[in-house]
């Protein structure tokens, strides 16, 4: 297979009716690395709401429990990925994702903002670091697969197009946007969670690289001081060198999903999907407390 072969297989679907597989083989075989660190930054980023930060931060999953937590999305959302929305192991995926989000009060404006990163934060990577732009068709089927996952998570006004999700996420980050206690207790267990996955004594480089990746609004959400400008750019070309070597490398012959990454490290001995994400905490943000008798409490 040459190096841009599959890119032609994928221009000769429907982005619309093929959107799940177009989007697979975007995913697991063009781009599975960038995909894999722009799902990651695009998580962040939802931090930054104080709404949904200030409530990660009270479940306290992202910050006593950080690798289960980023184990446990990356997996139930990469099985969706792996397997298709009808396949027994999609469904369960979506059934323990709407368990986890029904268990609180969240509001649906929340829920859609998070669904317009996944749509528009890996374009935006991928343009600027992939070993090749996105395609007309990937980014459509992008915005398929995630209009589809949002209908089957019940989430209300989800984006008809890649446009509107772009302005979706545009317009919520400049309304919402800002500072949080509990927030940047997330961000900050975050940080130190992808450090973990290195050596120790490159813990401090990694931090700096990671900021130097954020754009100001975000910088400015967590109150982080912004990187010089001199390790901006060194770490964005080398980022960027990346991906131009990647360009050079023959074409992937086999799928890498999620479950494949080196940083995911919590089910060394395998995991059930049925069994993975949080549980319920009685009494936080609309979750209901329940007498021993199982009825709740008013």
């Amino acid at each position: 297979m040459k190096r841009y072969e599959r890119l032609r297989q994928i221009r000769a679907m429907d982005p619309e009716k093929d959107a799940w597989e177009i989007y697979r083989l975007s995913s697991a075989y063009e781009f599975p690395w960038d995909y894999s660190r722009a799902l990651e930054l695009a998580l962040y980023r939802t931090y930054a709401v104080p709404s949904i930060g200030r409530l990660l931060a009270e479940t306290a999953e992202l910050t006593q429990r950080t690798q289960k937590r980023y184990d446990d999305t990356a997996l139930l959302l990469d099985a969706v990925v792996e397997h298709g929305f009808a396949s027994e192991q999609g469904r369960t995926s979506i059934r323990r994702i709407n368990q986890m989000h029904r268990s609180y009060d969240i509001a649906n404006d929340d829920m859609r903002y998070v669904l317009c990163t996944f749509v528009v934060v890996p374009r935006r990577w991928i343009d600027a670091y992939g070993w090749r732009r996105l395609s007309r068709h990937e980014v459509v089927a992008s915005a398929v697969h995630y209009r589809t996952l949002g209908q089957h998570m019940g989430i209300e006004d989800i984006p008809a197009s890649y446009e509107e999700f772009e302005a979706c996420l545009d317009a919520y980050e400049e309304a919402r946007f800002g500072w949080d206690t509990g927030a940047r207790r997330v961000s900050d267990a975050t940080l130190s969670l992808m450090a973990s996955w290195y050596p120790s004594p490159l813990a401090p480089l990694l931090r700096a690289s990671t900021l130097a990746l954020l754009d100001e609004p975000l910088l400015r959400a967590f109150r982080y001081q912004p990187p010089s400008a001199a390790t901006r750019v060194l770490v964005r070309r080398a980022v960027r060198l990346r991906g131009r070597a990647v360009r050079l490398l023959p074409p992937r012959q086999a799928p890498h999903h999620a479950r494949q990454n080196p940083e995911i490290k919590g089910y060394p001995n395998g995991y059930r999907l049925a069994e993975l994400g949080t549980r319920p905490v009685p009494g936080l943000r609309g979750c209901p407390v329940r007498h021993l008798d199982g009825s709740a409490a008013e």
